[in-house]
């Protein structure tokens, strides 16, 4: 059974960067993204990564703050977001799944993963 190890989330203040951490158990999948869900919001897709790590899409709202890094041989995903901002605070959740990375002009969100991690919170702090 696959299961999704999320580390990094927590308590960041308005500006810091914020890393969060992905760890596959078993699988080798296509595609790995980040969703995220602001409270009392839908949940969106921050970004997707492709299975070279070399394609990635993101939000429009975390477009040019998120970077996205894929270690196939370890089967991690890591996003990295610079200048967080309050309107970021969210329970941030990983995924992985055999679909492959929609293309523009789809958005990251039309992604449909196979398997999620349990979420990690991130509040960020004006």
């Amino acid at each position: 059974q696959v299961q999704l190890a999320e580390s990094g989330g927590g308590l960041v203040q308005a500006g810091d960067p914020l890393r969060l951490t992905c760890t596959a158990s078993v699988g080798t999948f296509t595609t790995m993204g980040w969703f995220r869900q602001p409270p009392w919001k839908e949940r969106e897709c921050g970004g997707v990564i492709s299975w070279s790590g070399s394609v990635s899409y993101f939000a429009e709202s975390v477009k040019g703050r998120a970077t996205l890094s894929r270690d196939v041989a370890r089967n991690t995903v890591a996003l990295q977001m610079n200048s967080l901002k309050p309107e970021d605070t969210a329970v941030y959740y990983c995924a992985v799944g055999q679909e492959g990375i929609p293309e523009p002009p789809k958005p990251p969100s039309s992604w449909r993963p196979d398997y999620w991690g349990q979420g990690t919170q991130v509040t960020v702090s004006s």
